[in-house]
């Protein structure tokens, strides 16, 4: 879809931790670029001989510079600190560095102001990099939408750029929540887009939307039982908060099935999990336990059964870094 509007992909692997894996599939899908956020993911990738291209999309620390340089081929920027310290690295292990320049569109993440960036742009032109253009990223912290007026400040910051003798040749204009935005044809100029959630999940958390021309059911997360007991709905005794702090507030609906699952919150994201089973509900858990309704359930379910889940973008980000989870791969 993206290449018939020009737009390139830098398929994002953060959410699967740098898994070699991911990049092999995204290799045979003929991604140029690959995107992560984390050095150790990309020093991951490059010990299991990935050669693609990659992208770091989240500016590097100054502590890691060098391990930037030598694994990545590129980097989100937007302080010249980092800029002169990327350069000096560079210059030392000869090698041009990429680099592309971020600009604050309203989301309040990380960006330069709109018109800080000309004379930024201009500065880091003296330095020892390879200046591949700007982009912005919308919808991660505020929840920022990228719409049309958002788009076109950044296609202006291009042109202002270009009639100042800058070469722009990469606008990359954010992430999965810009697609629909593309799908529709709304805006041109943009030439390259950084997607992970919508490659893996084919959802755009940020939009609420499944996207009508991916699969969604790329990923399964299963759980085994390890308790079916019928219990009071509603915990009794004096209340104080829970292991997370938190005062549970839970309603009485009298005598329940329920189900415990050998799994927790600290390897899943609770409210971003879907029963394959409608019938069942997720109650809460704690670090090591979940609770599940199976009261309506039409399934038998037994201890050692197994329940299914379909996990969205936050959940997966949890799971594939739990080492208590085990990943298997299907083909």
């Amino acid at each position: 879809m993206l290449s018939k509007h020009r737009v390139d992909i830098v398929a994002v692997t953060k959410v699967a931790h740098g898994d070699p894996k991911f990049a092999e599939i995204m290799n045979l899908a003929g991604i140029e670029w690959l995107g992560d956020s984390r050095i150790q993911n990309i020093v991951r990738m490059r010990r299991k001989g990935v050669d693609k291209r990659i992208l770091q999309i989240r500016s590097p620390q100054i502590s890691e510079i060098a391990l930037s340089v030598k694994h990545a081929d590129a980097a989100l920027i937007t302080e010249l600190e980092i800029a002169k310290r990327i350069a000096s690295q560079s210059k030392r292990a000869d090698k041009k560095f990429g680099v592309i320049v971020m600009v604050e569109l309203g989301d309040l993440r990380e960006g330069l102001m709109p018109d800080e960036v000309v004379p930024f742009v201009r500065e880091i032109s003296n330095y020892y990099l390879d200046f591949l253009g700007i982009g912005t990223n919308l919808g991660c912290y505020g929840g920022v939408l990228p719409t049309i007026d958002k788009i076109n400040v950044l296609l202006s910051l291009r042109d202002n750029l270009i009639d100042s003798g800058i070469d722009v040749p990469v606008v990359s204009g954010g992430a999965t929540d810009t697609l629909s935005l593309i799908e529709e044809g709304r805006v041109t100029g943009i030439n390259q887009l950084r997607i992970g959630e919508a490659i893996i999940l084919g959802r755009d958390t940020t939009g609420n939307r499944n996207i009508p021309y991916l699969n969604k059911d790329t990923m399964l997360l299963e759980a085994e039982i390890i308790e079916i007991k019928e219990k009071a709905s509603k915990p009794y005794g004096e209340i104080g908060r829970d292991s997370f702090g938190n005062i549970p507030v839970i309603d009485d609906l009298g005598t329940r099935k329920r189900a415990i699952i050998a799994l927790g919150k600290q390897d899943v994201d609770l409210g971003h999990l879907v029963p394959l089973d409608p019938d069942v509900k997720i109650l809460g858990g704690s670090s090591d336990h979940i609770i599940l309704d199976i009261h309506e359930s039409e399934i038998d379910y037994k201890v050692g059964s197994v329940v299914q889940f379909l996990p969205r973008y936050p959940s997966v980000l949890k799971l594939m870094g739990s080492p208590y989870v085990k990943r298997v791969y299907i083909p």
